[in-house]
């Protein structure tokens, strides 16, 4: 077994190529055990297994600096650099992340999580090795599709100007290059990489530009001709142009030309750029056959690729649902995503509504923008994103969405603590960031059904408005819900002694509090804010006046949501005799876990809020 000989970093080093070649194999096996257990990454990963035991046998990641573009493909990495058996514990509460984090281990150059920013980091460190006379390589690996960010682009055109020595790889895993062209791809690299084709090129150059009368002529025309035949021939050309070198196309798969091309690039001065063709979900046939579904998973049996747990119905699933049929009577709505299409439910609107469904690649400042103009030339564009996401269009959100006041549908998926993921993914801080931007509407569903009343209001609303929901599904609440009206909360529960304030899927979790206490004889009104913004102070305020007492509870921050939204509105009516509890989640990143880990940890679960109630309230 290889995988026995790799323990600590770089003892990759030491293995021969064929020895390699059967390690990639073991690494496949290894992962698919723990991913089937544990859920995550897999496709990503099995794609870029050679390419990792490549990189780590001719860098040394002790001093070279790797970057993991999204980072969901580092599995492999902390594989190989010492956490073989932490694997194990992969996205578990208090184990290791599935993504970088400096705080495991040195190895990780970077903490990624957010797509298309390794270019930018590693520019960063390429210019901070040179300010301080080092020598350490700085490689940035990112995939085609993050290419399509805008932070990518900015980032390539900044690494092609400065001119300071940087390796970036595209991991491209869905181009299909054929032979022809790949063979002559790689003769031309060959040209490149020789010490000497950069000065003979300039040397000819100087020779035939010293030609009385033609020289210079001469020199342009042949410039001409290489440029457009190389424009004819090699994919890599955008890069010659913008300053990068371009290497490749190379066979992802195979160590030994990869690990060939990486030491030369290693001598090569200024930005290079490797192109290297990879197959995701390698060597496991359900994830080759469905690399999509096989991007993120939940547990499942190797054997059938098929779920080991029945996947119930979902926000994301009950949005596309609504969406499809809600299109069918208003021809004007279009949907809009950036390359979560599955992941937002909007799959069967994509089918049936082609020409009004936009998938923009992972480009979600482009999205926003692009919402705004169809909704200035009156579309009503649903736009879904995830609530971490959202976070990278924010000035789009004001600039060009609020302050125009246009009629754009914000679909916030994934909203408050999404779990295993991390935080990174977390959807904290939506409701904080945006409830102080002017002109918009935010809305949260307590349940499935109010999700599609407020996708009824936000078509008739006329003007920004924003419905955030969370992952997973739904815990159902006996009580009917009122019509839904602007600004208006909906009383879910009459009581005299405590008042519950919730937003969202706590309504279902105040619920629950009010059972427990309804035991020790304590009656709760449960007030369903439904809308952040306009909050109905006259409810709230009405309500604390009768009880005394009241409590809080938000999915998300501590700081900027629901809860400072109601401390703002007692100091405003000064009623801050009354007695309050506010439950959210600290001013903190919050770490990877299941969401029950967290909540306990936190003190969100409804026994530690029960506890804490009794104690601080009702004493």
């Amino acid at each position: 077994m290889q995988l026995d000989k790799i323990n600590k970093t770089n003892d990759i080093k030491k293995l021969t190529i064929p020895e390699k070649e059967q390690l990639a194999t073991e690494i496949r096996d290894y992962l698919l055990e723990i991913v089937s257990k544990n859920g995550g990454h897999l496709a990503s990963n099995l794609g870029v297994v050679e390419l990792t035991i490549a990189l780590e046998s001719v860098f040394d990641v002790n001093k070279d600096k790797i970057i993991w573009d999204v980072g969901h493909q580092c599995y492999v990495h902390k594989l190989l650099t010492g956490r073989k058996e932490a694997l194990k514990t992969l996205r578990t509460f208090k184990g290791i992340s599935g993504f970088p984090k400096v705080e495991e281990s040195l190895t990780d150059a970077f903490n990624t999580g957010h797509s298309s920013t390794s270019i930018s980091a590693a520019m960063g460190m390429a210019c901070a090795r040179d300010i301080h006379h080092k020598d350490n390589h700085v490689i940035a690996v990112i995939g085609d599709g993050a290419l399509t960010g805008g932070m990518a682009m900015e980032a390539l055109n900044h690494a092609g100007t400065a001119g300071t020595n940087i390796i970036v790889i595209l991991n491209d895993n869905e181009m299909s290059i054929s032979k022809n062209i790949g063979g002559m791809n790689q003769l031309l690299t060959k040209l490149r990489i020789r010490k000497n084709y950069t000065e003979s090129n300039k040397a000819g150059r100087n020779l035939v530009g010293h030609i009385p009368l033609v020289g210079n002529y001469m020199v342009r025309f042949v410039s001409r001709m290489k440029s457009s035949i190389k424009q004819l021939i090699l994919p890599g050309m955008y890069f010659e142009e913008i300053g990068f070198r371009y290497l490749g196309p190379v066979d992802g798969h195979n160590i030994k030309d990869l690990e060939d091309l990486l030491s030369k690039a290693k001598d090569l001065e200024g930005p290079t750029l490797i192109h290297v063709i990879t197959k995701k979900g390698k060597g496991y046939k359900f994830a080759e056959e469905n690399p999509d579904q096989f991007h993120g998973v939940s547990k499942f049996d190797i054997n059938t690729g098929i779920p080991t747990k029945f996947k119930s119905s979902d926000y994301s699933k009950v949005f596309g649902e609504k969406l499809v049929s809600l299109a069918k009577h208003h021809k004007k709505i279009v949907a809009i995503t950036a390359a979560m299409k599955d992941g937002t439910g909007l799959t069967e609107f994509s089918e049936k509504y082609p020409e009004r469904f936009f998938d923009v690649g992972i480009a979600e400042q482009h999205a926003l923008t692009f919402a705004a103009g169809l909704a200035s030339s009156g579309m009503v564009p649903f736009v879904s994103i995830y609530s971490s996401f959202y976070q990278r269009a924010y000035d789009q959100v004001i600039h060009d969405i609020c302050l125009q006041n246009l009629h754009v549908i914000m679909c916030v998926d994934r909203a408050g603590i999404v779990g295993n993921d991390g935080a990174t993914h977390q959807g904290m801080f939506d409701l904080s960031f945006f409830r102080i931007v002017p002109n918009l509407v935010i809305m949260a569903p307590r349940d499935f059904e109010e999700l599609r009343k407020m996708m009824e209001f936000a078509i008739v609303y006329n003007g920004p408005i924003m419905i955030r929901y969370p992952r997973g599904g739904e815990t159902k609440i006996d009580a009917k819900s009122s019509p839904i009206e602007l600004g208006k909360a909906d009383i879910v529960q009459k009581g005299d002694d405590l008042t519950i304030i919730a937003l969202g899927n706590t309504v279902a979790k105040g619920c629950q509090l009010s059972e427990k206490l309804k035991i020790d004889g304590i009656s709760s009104e449960i007030i369903n804010c439904r809308f952040l913004k306009p909050l109905d102070e006259k409810t709230i305020l009405k309500s604390i006046r009768k009880t005394k007492k009241f409590i809080v509870m938000e999915d998300g921050t501590i700081v900027g949501g629901l809860c400072s939204a109601v401390k703002e509105l007692m100091l405003k009516y000064h009623l801050c005799e009354a007695q309050a509890e506010f439950f959210a989640y600290p001013d903190q990143f919050i770490e990877h876990g299941s969401v029950s880990d967290l909540e306990k940890k936190y003190g969100q679960d409804v026994n530690s809020i029960y506890h804490k109630v009794k104690k601080n309230l009702f004493q």
